[in-house]
């Protein structure tokens, strides 16, 4: 019998009254706010956001739906910004804060993006890292990674075949610094809070879109080249023009 460790992570990682965790917050070693590649090999910034007026809200929230096949037609630099500024870009800037076009736990926000661009007009193919206090691509590892991430996916084609593949991933202290344990359940929930804005934003944009949560994780690491200990894969989207 394979090991209950669902139910058990749901029992331990309970909040009960009397035996709440006490511990104080150490703010001279609260995990940086942002994650930055410096060796990059370029950094691309992205054009500023920009939003059509005529788009009605409950027409979105109406039509969302999974999309599951795609053109095999490019995405604009434009329509990517809109994403990737939908998913988590700043919104109210403070000097010690930033606010985000999500929720997330204690502001502390653990998700980073990383796309995968297969097919962008004026972007080449690469592995790309969201830089989100710049609004910009850090280009990581260039060259066609469709087969590898649509393995990873379970080999599901609709990996393959779209136009960008966003991975999600949680860097782990940055919200365990506050929440200790409990940190796993509120990580899983900021990501559902960014795939939702994700659907919401393909389908103003008129964009066929999808989730994935069958992973293959430590194949997605180890493209992604991080630990899957600090930082690991939490979830996939796949996005392309509707077919």
């Amino acid at each position: 019998m394979s090991e209950k460790y669902g139910d058990n992570f749901q029992q331990k990682s309970k909040y009960i009254r009397s035996q709440l965790p006490q511990h104080r917050l150490d703010w001279a070693s609260k995990p940086d706010t942002y994650k930055t590649y410096t060796d990059a090999l370029t950094t691309i910034k992205l054009p500023d956001p920009e939003f059509d007026k005529n788009i009605k809200f409950w027409d979105v929230i109406g039509n969302r739906k999974s999309s599951r096949k795609f053109k095999n037609e490019p995405l604009s630099k434009e329509q990517l910004s809109l994403l990737l500024f939908g998913m988590t870009g700043l919104t109210r800037i403070f000097p010690q804060f930033a606010f985000r076009t999500v929720p997330s736990a204690g502001g502390l926000y653990p998700i980073e993006v990383y796309p995968i661009i297969n097919n962008v007009e004026n972007l080449d193919q690469g592995i790309y890292h969201y830089n989100i206090s710049t609004h910009s691509l850090e280009l990581l590892q260039a060259g066609d990674f469709r087969t590898e991430i649509a393995k990873a996916c379970l080999d599901q084609k609709i990996a393959y075949n779209s136009a960008v593949n966003f991975v999600w991933t949680a860097l782990i202290e940055r919200s365990k610094w506050k929440y200790l344990q409990r940190c796993y359940r509120y990580i899983y929930i900021d990501a559902g809070h960014i795939g939702q804005n994700f659907y919401l934003i393909a389908e103003a944009l008129n964009l066929g879109a999808c989730t994935i949560g069958a992973i293959f994780d430590d194949e997605i690491n180890d493209l992604l080249k991080i630990d899957g200990l600090t930082e690991t894969a939490i979830y996939v989207g796949v996005i392309g023009k509707k077919s």
